[in-house]
């Protein structure tokens, strides 16, 4: 049996049961001769040697073998390194999980409390995607891929939000039973194999049914409009999916788009991206509609919003990050000229196409200051 002070993230109660895969308890504990800091532009902390301070934690006591090996498994990607410690107040001596040396920048004081709050439910949601991964795929793998995994993590704690279901089936428990779930490829993207029953409308269980899924996280789209000169912006760039269809032209005309990171909420991520991909600040953000483009077989999930700018004569240039491989040309447009790329069947992506479409129902609102 193993003690194990922990000292950081791990000392959250939701997390610690994901990762060992049960409940476990602890006691506040201290560590004499470390610091504990957030690591410098992490969502995490850090601990460094610190003669005059002592790192507050708790001890979990008696650990099996597997619960070590699961911690081993959620820690080994991330550079960690254990050392046995002994505890302040006569706790004894417990197994201390340490960053190598230089792998993280001390930042501010550490506070439980505040990663909570931002960053512990896509944390937690994560966590369980890292576990699923435990001996199918070696830890340094998982860790390459960590952050589009809290990117897929956040898109769960979203979802978990459901929308109406007036007229749909609403889920309950049991409607859904996975019986296999494989990752066969995990790069930016992933695609996940399963092996899946749901809840038929007679009220039976359907056959196993094998599906393949591609995992992308949740996005936002933002047209921005200037009411005063109605006009909109949009964006030009390649696009690697048309080409690959076989598209005469693979230059698609667009509302401006990005993922949305981790801890975001999806009106940061229309602003940041409208910085980005065409130096335009956005004021007031109006949410088309949020929804799935494709959920035959894609987990996206999309925010489309009507952005409220300042579009002068000049104001379209290049843009895009180029450390991104980007490569963007903004155009104005007048609202007649929206609507005639739509109509002449120009705009061939649905988000612009949507977004059109709301705005020509609310045009008038918004240019009376609505």
């Amino acid at each position: 049996m193993t003690d194990v002070f922990f000292y950081g993230t791990l000392c959250h109660a939701p997390l610690r049961a994901v990762v060992l895969g049960r409940a476990v308890a602890g006691e506040p504990a201290r560590l004499p001769g470390f610091r504990v800091t957030w690591a410098a532009g992490q969502p995490f902390p850090t601990i460094a040697p610190d003669a005059g301070s002592a790192a507050e934690g708790i001890l979990v006591r008696g650990l099996t073998a597997a619960d070590v090996a699961r911690l081993d498994w959620y820690e080994g990607g991330f550079g960690y390194r254990t050392a046995d410690l002994a505890l302040a107040g006569g706790a004894g001596t417990a197994r201390v999980y340490l960053p190598d040396p230089g792998l993280w920048q001390p930042g501010a004081p550490w506070s439980l409390d505040d990663w909570a709050a931002r960053h512990g439910a896509v944390v937690v949601a994560t966590a369980g995607d890292v576990m699923r991964l435990m001996g199918q795929k070696p830890a340094e793998a998982v860790r390459a891929r960590y952050t589009q995994m809290l990117v897929r993590g956040a898109g769960r704690v979203r979802a978990a939000r459901a929308a109406p279901a007036l007229l749909r089936r609403a889920a309950g428990p049991g409607d859904v039973t996975v019986d296999a779930c494989a990752e066969p490829y995990a790069k930016f993207f992933a695609v996940e194999d399963y092996v899946l029953r749901h809840r038929r409308f007679d009220g039976g269980m359907s056959a196993p049914l094998a599906r393949a899924v591609f995992v992308s996280g949740d996005a936002v789209t933002v047209l921005p409009y200037d009411p005063a000169r109605d006009r909109v912006m949009v964006i030009e760039q390649f696009r690697a999916a048309p080409f690959a269809r076989g598209d005469a032209n693979p230059w698609l005309v667009e509302a401006i788009a990005g993922r949305i990171d981790p801890f975001e909420t999806p009106e940061d991520t229309a602003r940041r991206e409208a910085a980005e991909e065409a130096g335009v600040t956005i004021g007031a953000l109006h949410l088309a509609a949020e929804y799935y483009p494709s959920p035959g077989a894609k987990t996206e999930y999309l925010w489309s919003y009507v952005g409220i700018a300042d579009l002068p004569d000049g104001a379209a240039g290049l843009g895009g990050l180029p450390g991104e491989g980007e490569d963007i040309r903004a155009h104005l447009l007048s609202f007649d000229g929206l609507m005639a790329l739509v109509d002449r069947g120009e705009a061939t992506n649905g988000p612009l196409i949507l977004t059109a479409w709301w705005l020509a129902r609310h045009r008038d609102r918004l240019r009376a200051g609505g």
